[in-house]
């Protein structure tokens, strides 16, 4: 059994979990997923599922079985609303997490005090790959409540043994105010609510590298290109990592950067990884994007067979020079739901926002409206100006072809480019909104 806290020294929170050879790894994801799957049995969909097609829990006999599994989609959850999914009863739950239900019924998601700490392992266990140990203030800037980002994040700082400021979304000045007089060394937020953090500072005379303490950054909850990540990082002066997590597998912690930035760790105890064609749902080859699918190990609660995330990654490798085994997947590349399709071309908004972050005239806020103009479906992305030169209507006219170009070079479409100035665009306090479809439906 695992330290409460781990000795400064180690690099690993879990040395034993972290630093597993592939076949170590493999043989536990196994015998975990046989009683996974043995343990489903108790909740009336998965039971009825596998009697449909015959499948019994001794005919998951090796990996390679899971695929005779069906996948388990958002629908899935939402047909089943609020407890259908369960695998154990009622009583022995303790905690419910849901999304906001805007489309139809939100997706609830139960935890067993086990699938608690077991979530507050793998939260330390991030935290602790990049550095952080219990003598530093961590401040969380994430909603609290059915969003899991403040919770869950909240008691895994905690279970590293960190003094922790609970600050939620919102109110940068008190933000800053907390990160100055509490010297706060590490913060989570959302990539957009970092850029905005930075505005503030400066608005206020704060200069991150010269007047806070601040070391680490973990950011996440919405798409973020490698661009954007570097931006944040010269703006701050700290390492930002990236950060991957979904309410369905139990929210933060369930893939994290270490310091070599070079993919995503995904926790193959915890979890077994697939990546498959969005429309064929076949396995895809390493390298290759695709759907991420997963299916948990642990979970006591609302075990998940092959989940479809709709979120599109690729498998980078399965070893890394910081001596973890586990899988390393590429940054979310946006969601197969989420993808544009626009004169027949697919565009994906973390593409445009690749580009436009290679500007150093551009600040970081940008959005892109879709219109249908006399039966053309057009674009118009709007982005803010770092710096106000409106009065130079030839220099601006020179930053719009350019920008123009490169999105056509990346996209293979032109689209409409809108320069405004800073602050000029709406400001979310949640996760940003980056496309507004306002395109004629025709029946």
């Amino acid at each position: 059994m695992e330290k409460r806290i781990p000795d400064d020294a180690c690099q690993y929170f879990n040395e034993a979990m972290e630093t597993m050879t592939r076949a170590e790894i493999e043989a536990l994801q196994l015998e975990r997923l046989q009683a996974t799957v043995k343990h489903c049995m108790q909740s009336p969909f998965y039971k009825k599922r596998f009697e449909e097609i015959g499948l019994k829990p001794e005919d998951i006999k090796t990996l390679a079985d899971l695929r005779k599994i069906p996948f388990t989609t958002k629908q899935d959850l939402r047909d089943t609303y609020p407890f259908g999914i369960a695998s154990t009863p009622l009583r022995n739950c303790v905690r419910l997490h849901s999304s906001s239900g805007t489309t139809g019924n939100p997706t609830v998601i139960l935890h067993t005090q086990k699938d608690l700490d077991e979530w507050a392992n793998q939260v330390a266990r991030n935290l602790w790959m990049v550095g952080l140990r219990p003598d530093d203030v961590f401040q969380n800037s994430s909603g609290y409540g059915m969003f899991t980002g403040g919770l869950g994040f909240q008691y895994g700082a905690e279970r590293l043994g960190m003094l922790t400021v609970p600050a939620g979304a919102g109110n940068s000045l008190r933000q800053i105010k907390f990160i100055t007089d509490f010297g706060t060394t590490a913060i989570h937020a959302i990539p957009s609510y970092v850029t905005r953090l930075y505005e503030v500072m400066k608005e206020n005379g704060v200069d991150p590298r010269k007047d806070t303490k601040l070391k680490v950054l973990a950011i996440g909850a919405e798409p973020h290109s490698e661009e954007q990540r570097k931006r944040i990082e010269d703006m701050m002066g700290v390492k930002a990592y990236n950060s991957f997590g979904m309410s369905e597998m139990c929210g933060p912690g369930v893939g994290f950067e270490c310091k070599e930035q070079n993919g995503l760790h995904f926790w193959e105890d915890y979890y077994i990884v697939e990546i498959v064609d969005p429309e064929t749902l076949e396995p895809v080859p390493d390298g290759e994007i695709g759907e991420l699918v997963l299916t948990t190990l642990s979970r006591e609660a609302m075990p998940l067979l092959r989940y479809r995330t709709r979120d599109l990654t690729r498998v980078l490798g399965r070893s890394c020079p910081c001596g973890r085994n586990h899988v390393r997947l590429d940054r979310m590349r946006g969601r197969s739901d989420d993808m544009i399709v626009l004169r027949g071309v697919n565009i994906f908004p973390i593409q445009i926002e690749k580009i436009l972050m290679q500007f150093p005239e551009l600040a970081s806020n940008y959005l892109i409206t879709l219109t249908t103009d006399e039966d053309n479906d057009n674009m118009t992305v709007e982005v803010e100006l770092e710096e106000l030169f409106t009065d130079d209507y030839s220099r601006l006219l020179d930053l719009e072809s350019r920008i123009r170009r490169a999105l056509k070079d990346e996209i293979l479409l032109t689209p409409h480019i809108k320069l405004v100035p800073k602050g000029s665009l709406p400001v979310s306090e949640g996760k940003a909104v980056r496309v507004v479809d306002k395109r004629k439906v025709y029946q």
